[in-house]
């Protein structure tokens, strides 16, 4: 990752620690099953952010090392987990993590991996991963056109966010991961997944993405009141719903 990207969540930390989704705990079944995870595994979460795929990770495994160049969010997770002698914060980016040659069972990228130079992430990935590891990575993507409230938040996204069509995470697509994983096919799993926000949480969930205007940007205001606007037209009960799939990619790597 560039140190642009790298930075990118630096002013947003309080709100993607709280507003944004977790996991479906079938994902852990999956892997424990199919893809070798079990009590004695040693685990690399790269961008693991502030952690919440690695909280996801900890009870599952002996060691997980928690990748993270971005400083705020790796203070966060290292606030959070540091006392528990599985977790192992490392200030590093995709491409270069510092862990040891065949040191590694599983590497993990939730939420992430859209973030890295794909070529690099894979000579690195190869180089850490034990003979026969697997790498899994896993997406939380937000349903756009199933409501007619998610149909009007992608609308806002598209014309009041900064560079969302740029950085969506959409845009790794299956010829992208074909040519990460190498000749070795990969497998996916895919689970259903929720949330449900009122005012105040719809605006913290919106402003965790980096596209969204944060305070200050020239575009916030016009941005919060496109937002207040929706919650008015399709909040039931004084709640919005964000409906997701979880997408799980997993396999070997050709080396």
């Amino acid at each position: 990752m560039s140190r642009d990207t790298t930075q990118r969540f630096s002013d947003r930390v309080a709100n993607y620690v709280r507003y944004r989704p977790d996991y479906p705990s079938e994902l852990i079944d999956a892997l424990r099953e199919r893809a070798g995870l079990n009590a004695t595994s040693t685990i690399a979460d790269v961008g693991s952010g502030t952690g919440i795929f690695t909280a996801l990770l900890l009870p599952h495994a002996a060691k997980v090392f928690a990748i993270e160049p971005n400083e705020p969010m790796r203070a966060c997770a290292e606030s959070t987990w540091g006392g528990d002698p599985r977790f192992h914060s490392v200030n590093a980016p995709a491409e270069a993590t510092t862990l040891p040659d065949a040191s590694v069972d599983l590497i993990t990228a939730a939420q992430a991996f859209h973030w890295f130079d794909p070529t690099a992430a894979r000579r690195e990935s190869a180089r850490i991963l034990k003979r026969g590891g697997h790498v899994a990575l896993v997406w939380n993507e937000r349903l756009t056109d199933t409501t007619p409230f998610l149909r009007d938040y992608e609308s806002l996204l598209k014309t009041a966010a900064t560079d969302y069509n740029q950085v969506n995470h959409m845009n790794i697509d299956r010829a992208t991961l074909a040519a990460f994983y190498g000749l070795s096919s990969f497998e996916t799993c895919t689970f259903a997944n929720s949330q449900q926000f009122d005012r105040d949480g719809l605006i913290g969930r919106a402003l965790s993405s980096s596209y969204v205007p944060n305070a200050g940007h020239p575009g916030h205001d016009a941005f919060i009141a496109g937002l207040n606007r929706i919650f008015d037209r399709h909040a039931v009960n004084g709640l919005v719903h964000f409906e997701y799939e979880t997408k799980l990619y997993f396999g070997r790597l050709d080396n």
